[in-house]
This record gives structure tokens, sequence and C-alpha cells, in this order.
């Protein structure tokens, strides 16, 4: 399986659906890279990620607002088409597992929610680096 993580922001609100008696949370995330190009001048690129939750677990939804900040995990796929001039396209798509908020963004109320289909209250215990050295197989 592959997995793919994004960190970026919304473009818009999300859209709550019901698809054949499921749910799903439709939401596209935007990240933007500064780079330089050979002449030197700054340059932005975004990718954006259009992104599917499908979950019982809606309480998030309310909090998918446009440039809020999200952290998003799932199973990537291309799907490619042809555009309107003729040539061809291609768009990046995500089948979330977990999302969460983060802190930037247009929350206007403090907390983080998290969502996540195998457990919503649950969150990783911290790692302990102290001693990590000793525990390598090499």
């Amino acid at each position: 399986m592959i997995r793919l993580q994004v960190i970026g922001n919304l473009g818009k609100d999300c859209v709550t659906n019901t698809v054949n008696g499921k749910t799903v949370i439709n939401f596209s995330v935007a990240h933007t890279e500064k780079f330089r190009d050979a002449s030197g001048q700054q340059k932005d690129k975004t990718t954006w990620v259009e992104c599917a939750y499908w979950t019982d677990r809606t309480g998030i939804a309310p909090y998918l607002k446009k440039g809020t900040q999200v952290y998003a995990e799932g199973t990537p796929e291309v799907k490619t088409y042809t555009k309107n001039d003729g040539t061809g396209g291609a768009s990046l798509t995500l089948r979330v597992f977990s999302v969460q908020l983060l802190g930037g963004g247009n929350r206007s109320e403090g907390g983080d929610v998290q969502s996540n289909n195998e457990d919503a209250t649950k969150q990783a215990p911290p790692i302990e680096t102290s001693n990590m050295a000793d525990d390598l197989p090499f």
C-alpha cells in the first residue's frame, strides 16, 4: 500500500455528501512552494490534492473551511483526463484515512479536532528519543 501525507490549506469549504448510503467529505488541499528559476526569479508552484474522506465521523466537517490548514493521510491516485484544448491533464486525488486540523488558517475557536477512521480519540504516544541509539539494529 502506498500512503501519502499532505499538509496544506483548504481551497474552499468542504462538501459532505451521501453516496450509496455512505458519507463522504470532499475537500481540496493546496500546498505552495517557493523557488527560484534558472534566471533567479522568485516563483511559486502550487500543488492541489482533491481529497475524499469516507467516514461516519462527520464532526470535523464544520471545521473544514476555506483557508484552514490540515494534515491528511491516505492512499493516492492519479487521474488523467483530456482538457478542452485537446491536451492531456492529470489530477492527484487522495482517499483519506485520517485528517487533522493544524494551527493555521481561518479557525476562530481554539483546540485541535482530529478525525481518524481507526479511532478518533487515540493519538500516538510520544516517542522517547534519549535511548534510541541503543535500540538500532546496526
